[in-house]
């Protein structure tokens, strides 16, 4: 078990879609629309720090759009070196004493906190955008945003975006008692067109060729989750057999746009148990029932984890 967690209606249609326009519309709602805007298309260079219960990591983030094409640096500045490079829709991966690689992706995961690529729209129907004022960050004047779940079964978050340029200058993650779980804080960030000169070379610089994943074909579980948070959807799901176990693991993949989290079902054995570890955002939940060892993994509260695991229905033995 130890081994799998290493590893692994008209009207009513109408007045929710009524509101979640609305919600949008807000102020807040038009500016978390604005940061997400001008992320993805302004020249800019971030020094920021991530402060987490694992530590604290010191951070470089540059970022260009040149004919319509993104690129992007992320630079780890303490310990060995380590660099993700993006052009286009390729991201290549950089590390002391490992062989480089490129995958692809429209965005580095690791860069920027990942409400900056949320649809602000579609997360309306769950979570409110609540403006709390402003203050200042980085010698900057910043609105202050909070990102609130209606159904208080998700984490939440709170935004200090710069009054100028809307781009996100401190996101403190909380969980349900307002305590801050991860903080993402700007030192020193500059907007400007000397970036989109430094990141020209990237156009014609060698990277390493992009790692063939192999595809999953379709398949079909008999099992189910019984309860998911509203807005949760399937994104993914997968049947393999990893490295480390002598039997299949069968995933499925949900998200909201904000967070995500994955089931895992596999045949259980004499080592399985009942367990919970949580490690700042992240919660593995295991239950063991009807011959099966089900593990959710992911963005979630403990409680919410063990929710969506309790609710996971059995057909045949996996």
């Amino acid at each position: 078990m130890k081994q799998l967690w290493c590893a692994v209606s008209l009207m009513a249609g109408s007045l929710m879609y009524s509101s979640v326009a609305l919600t949008a519309q807000t102020p807040s709602g038009a500016l978390l629309q604005q940061m997400e805007q001008a992320s993805q298309s302004l020249s800019y260079e971030l020094a920021y720090i991530n402060v987490s219960r694992m530590g604290i990591e010191s951070l470089r983030y540059r970022h260009t759009a040149i004919d319509n094409k993104v690129f992007a640096q992320l630079l780890h500045m303490d310990g060995p070196r380590r660099e993700i490079i993006q052009r286009g829709n390729e991201v290549s991966y950089f590390e002391a004493g490992l062989e480089p690689f490129t995958m692809t992706g429209d965005h580095i995961v690791d860069s920027l906190p990942a409400l900056v690529y949320a649809d602000f729209q579609q997360l309306a129907a769950t979570y409110d955008f609540v403006s709390v004022g402003r203050t200042r960050i980085a010698d900057q004047l910043c609105e202050v945003i909070r990102i609130v779940p209606r159904d208080g079964t998700r984490y939440g978050y709170i935004v200090w975006l710069d009054s100028d340029t809307k781009l996100p200058l401190r996101v403190d993650l909380l969980d349900r008692d307002g305590e801050t779980l991860e903080q993402y804080r700007v030192v020193s960030f500059a907007v400007d067109e000397g970036v989109r000169k430094i990141m020209q070379d990237l156009e014609t610089a060698k990277l390493p060729p992009v790692l063939s994943v192999p595809s999953s074909g379709a398949v079909t579980f008999n099992w189910k989750a019984g309860w998911l948070p509203a807005g949760m959807k399937e994104i993914a799901q997968s049947r393999r057999q990893l490295p480390s176990l002598d039997r299949p693991v069968e995933s499925c993949l949900y998200s909201d746009g904000l967070f995500s989290f994955s089931i895992n079902v596999t045949m259980a054995d004499k080592s399985s148990s009942p367990q919970q570890l949580r490690t700042g955002r992240r919660t593995v939940q295991t239950e063991v029932r009807n011959n099966a060892e089900i593990t959710v993994v992911g963005e979630l509260p403990p409680t919410t984890a063990k929710r969506i695991a309790d609710s996971v229905t059995m057909g045949k033995t996996p």
